[in-house]
């Protein structure tokens, strides 16, 4: 049987990519206005409705256990069948509860975009009680979630997800070939999912508090909670205050419902979920960000209308993500051009913004597991200079390349 031939890789092979040309103003004007209207009344309703759903979930999970205990359960399935009963109802509840908790932390990354309402009072009420109640600093998050907004994909200033470079590695600058890849990258399968699973479940927590995955250039220590971070300026000293204490308030009333219905008790019908909202929040935004196939910019080739389209619409989770998550990620592309657009137009204005922007609307219908297995594995780092960038993989092989026009001459060559 003959052997199979492997196409050897070639960086002039490689697909070219021209950063696209029109600017906001001209993006915006394609765009009807009516979907830029706020309807506060609908944004309400459909914060009720993940309340709602919220106490409907916590009130039937209440009867699992005692159903399962029952002696004619027991007797009927076995203790052992009575206890993988047990946990396969409670994983039930974790998944959609968990669902649902994310739906109500994406109501309050709504209201800190303004997309709530133009209320910026109401957006601030609504998203201070539904982030805090997900732990998270609502303020201070809306803070330098703005910014990333602000420089999405810009090597110098974006906040999170920034890549690392190749000096960042210890990388040399070699051709491929002459470059021991598996010194930088030799880790196990197993290991690589051990370290996938810590980002997934830690990630969001990290950032938070250590500015892990965020701007490097900011001073160690950097962090949501220092009023005095460098994240904030002085007149955002107590909004940043006001944010502590609600995370304060929330660890009192941890603390309290521990002790009056018991730690166990708490864990599984709120921090269980409270931990898969981390989860979806992570992977949702790291799969928005980190994409072999999408550009970073430097220096004068970013601009805000390019940035914006540096991330990727997903069918995430198929109707599980359309109902609880209200579109985060299927229309994300949208929101990153005109964050203030509410969820619930984003459907239809995405089909506007694809007619107009064509090729440069980045889409994937690929399992979302599986897209974050290779994106985890392919997009290691990008290279020290060019002023657009693309990220390669563990064997330093990218799979597009900026035009002739947009490229330095590499080092490797």
């Amino acid at each position: 049987m003959a052997a199979v031939q492997t196409k050897k890789y070639n960086e002039e092979e490689l697909p070219e990519f021209t950063p696209m040309p029109w600017s906001l103003g001209e993006i915006r004007a394609a765009i009807p206005a009516k979907f830029f209207v706020r309807d506060t009344n609908k944004g309400l309703l459909y914060m009720l409705r993940d309340f709602v759903l919220g106490g409907a979930f916590w009130y039937l999970a209440s009867f699992i256990d005692p159903f399962v205990k029952q002696e004619n359960v027991r007797a009927a399935i076995t203790p052992v069948g009575a206890e993988v009963l047990r946990w396969s109802l409670w994983s039930v509840y974790w998944w959609f509860q968990g669902l649902n908790f994310t739906g109500i932390w994406v109501i309050g990354h709504e209201a800190g975009h303004g997309a709530f309402s133009a209320n910026r009072t109401v957006c601030d009420i609504v998203g201070f009680i539904t982030h805090t109640l997900m732990w998270t600093p609502y303020f201070s998050w809306r803070i330098s979630h703005h910014r990333h907004h602000s420089n999405h994909a810009s090597m110098e200033k974006d906040e999170v997800y920034v890549p690392k470079t190749r000096t960042d590695l210890g990388i040399p600058h070699a051709p491929n070939e002459e470059i021991d890849w598996e010194h930088y990258f030799g880790d196990t399968p197993l290991f690589t999912l051990f370290m996938l699973v810590r980002q997934q479940v830690l990630a969001f927590p990290a950032y938070l508090l250590f500015n892990v995955s965020g701007q490097k250039s900011y001073p160690k220590w950097t962090n949501h909670f220092d009023p005095n971070s460098v994240l904030f300026n002085p007149s955002q000293r107590n909004a940043v205050i006001a944010s502590n204490l609600g995370i304060f308030a929330m660890i009192w009333g941890t603390t309290y419902a521990s002790t009056v219905w018991g730690t166990g008790e708490v864990i599984k019908y709120y921090m269980f979920p409270w931990l898969l909202v981390s989860h979806w929040f992570i992977m949702i935004t790291y799969l928005h960000h980190t994409d072999k196939r999408l550009p970073h910019y430097r220096k004068g080739e970013w601009s805000f209308q390019r940035g914006a389209a540096c991330t990727v619409d997903r069918p995430f989770l198929g109707w599980h993500g359309r109902f609880f998550l209200h579109d985060v990620a299927h229309y994300h592309v949208i929101h990153h051009f005109f964050p203030q657009m509410p969820f619930y137009n984003g459907e239809e204005a995405t089909q506007y913004l694809k007619a107009f922007i064509g090729e440069h609307y980045a889409y994937d219908d690929r399992n979302p597991f599986g897209a974050l297995w290779e994106s985890y594995n392919d997009c290691q780092f990008v290279e020290d200079e060019g002023e657009v960038v693309f990220y390669r993989n563990k064997i330093g092989e990218a799979v597009k390349r900026p035009a002739e026009q947009y490229r330095v001459k590499s080092k490797t060559n």
